[in-house]
Order: structure tokens, then C-alpha cells, then sequence
């Protein structure tokens, strides 16, 4: 039975495949070239297909194929593997927020239109944007609650950067060894002492998505050695407190939670509250920044 059922899905898969190659090749493709210019018909069949044909065609497969088991990492608006899931930080958003202000990172912005725009021209142009966007990753059923980043150099193409889901802490008491645990849960409050669950990678130049072939941020393999360099940072100014590491299946002292699950070893620490000097590294103030955490 459990081999029909897979035989099952991936032939609904083909299928898909095969009306996807249809869709873009003999009906859009035919259609703009017999309207537009040869370079104007590529270009617009391009648009459609990376950004409205094949991340529905993808997201419909990762649908076809899922299996119900509790997701170990970050997934695309495609429903595919993103980042790993490397840090927990445990604490109020605003202690979150303190603790990289004084390391000298910048929240995100919202993503937007007009904050899409202001990333694709610094994108291009190679010009500086401290407060770019992030393209949403979901985690809990929900894109990231807030993001931050530092620079690398003047280049927006080059940055460390770190997104971060908030879950009450009573919530994660109550469902933590089940799928709910991943797959239902609510934003805390501002002031509500949670679990800021992150994934923090270095993005090192420009690629292409996989399967879909939108233009992003090329990203550095080696995630553990971007989750040392941000626990480093966090460290030196006293933004979080002692750090243990904890491998899957590992008990975890929260209090009464006991387990948190991971595809990796997870860097756990507590923010300290009101640690260090109220000004950033760089050695402006902290009066400006945001008090309740945004969508990165």
C-alpha cells in the first residue's frame, strides 16, 4: 500500500512537470513570440515562469509529496528546504531587539513594494541599504517575525543576517514534541517572555533560486560558522548570556520544556536584561529603533 501511494505521488508529480513545460514553452512562450520581439519574449516568458508558473508548480508538488513529518528547517514561499534552524534566544522582543542593536546590527524592513524596490535598485547598482528587506521563510506555519543584519562591507549583495520566529514559552511547554508545535502557533506579545527560535546565514553574492531560478542572494554553505560568528557578536557586549549547544533530541532546560528538535546543533542562550552600554557598537543611540518586532 505505502508503495502504491508513492508510486501514486509521483506520478501526480510528472504530470505537474509536464504541464508546467506546457504552460511555459508551447502556451506563454507561443503566445509572446508571435507578439513581441524575440528578446522581449524570452525576457517576459522568463518573468513568468521563475516568478508565477514554477513556484506554484513547486509548491503544489511539495504538497503532493509531503508526508507529514515535522519540518526540521525554515521552508520557501515554495515549500521548499531554507535555512536551517541554528539559534534560540529566549527573552522579550525587546531585549531581542537590544542585544543586536548593541552588537551594531539593523533590523529589517518590512518587505514591500517599495522596500522590494529600494533593494532591487542597491541590488543592481551595488549601493549601501543597512535596513534591506528579507524575503519571507516560514517556520510555525507563518513568514518571520523580525530579522536583523550587518554589512559586509558597502555591498547589499554581501551580509550576515538572522531571521527569527517569537513562540510563548507556555505554548512551547504544551505542544513542543508534536507536529503543532511546528505547524500552529501564535506571535508573542512585546512583552512576553518567548523563544525566538533563528536562522542565521551569511548571504556572499548573487544566484539563483533552486527549481524556480529567481534572482537572490547567493548564500555560504557553512552554516555553523555563521552561527559562531553571530554568537560571538552577541557575546563580546553582553547581549545574551551564557551559550550552550544542544543536538536533536537533546533535553533542553526551559523550565518545563524539555526537547527542542533541530536537523543540527542549536546555539541556546537567555538575553541578558539590560546588558552592556545603551548604545550601539557604532556608537549612535537606541532611542530610534523599533519597540514591536516587524515582519523581515
Amino acid at each position: 500500500m505505502r508503495r502504491l501511494k508513492l508510486f501514486g505521488q509521483r506520478t501526480l508529480v510528472l504530470v505537474l512537470g509536464l504541464v508546467t513545460i506546457w504552460l511555459i514553452l508551447v502556451l506563454f512562450y507561443d503566445v509572446a513570440d508571435r507578439r513581441l520581439p524575440l528578446v522581449l519574449a524570452l525576457a517576459s516568458t522568463y518573468a513568468a515562469a521563475a516568478y508565477l508558473i514554477l513556484p506554484r508548480a513547486i509548491r503544489l508538488g511539495a504538497h503532493i509529496l509531503n508526508r507529514g513529518r515535522v519540518p526540521l528547517y525554515t521552508l520557501t514561499g515554495d515549500g521548499l528546504p531554507g535555512d536551517p534552524v541554528n539559534l534560540v534566544l529566549i527573552g522579550a522582543f525587546g531585549e531581542l531587539r537590544r542585544a543586536f542593536a548593541l552588537a551594531g546590527w539593523t533590523q529589517a524592513e518590512p518587505l514591500g513594494l517599495g522596500s522590494s524596490w529600494k533593494m532591487a535598485c542597491a541590488f543592481v547598482l551595488n549601493r549601501p541599504y543597512p535596513s534591506a528587506p528579507f524575503s519571507t521563510l516560514y517556520l510555525f506555519n507563518r513568514g518571520q517575525d523580525v530579522g536583523f543584519q550587518r554589512p559586509i562591507g558597502d555591498s547589499p549583495r554581501k551580509r550576515h543576517h538572522v531571521r527569527f520566529w517569537g513562540l510563548p514559552i507556555e505554548h512551547a511547554e504544551a505542544t513542543l514534541d508534536t507536529a503543532a508545535f511546528w505547524l500552529a502557533s501564535s506571535r508573542p506579545a512585546a512583552s512576553e517572555r518567548a523563544l525566538w527560535v533563528g536562522a542565521a546565514t551569511k548571504d556572499v553574492g548573487l544566484s539563483l533560486t533552486r527549481l524556480s531560478f529567481q534572482i537572490t542572494h547567493a548564500t555560504d554553505l557553512d552554516t555553523n560558522a555563521e552561527r559562531a560568528f553571530l554568537v560571538r557578536e552577541l557575546t563580546e557586549l553582553g547581549g545574551i548570556g551564557p551559550v550552550r549547544y544542544h543536538l536533536p533530541g537533546e533535553r533542553l532546560p526551559l523550565g518545563m520544556v524539555n526537547r527542542y528538535v533541530s536537523d543540527g546543533l542549536v546555539a541556546v542562550a537567555d538575553l541578558s536584561r539590560g546588558a552592556g552600554d545603551p548604545r550601539r557598537r557604532d556608537g549612535s543611540a537606541l532611542s530610534d529603533l523599533p519597540s514591536k518586532p516587524g515582519r523581515a
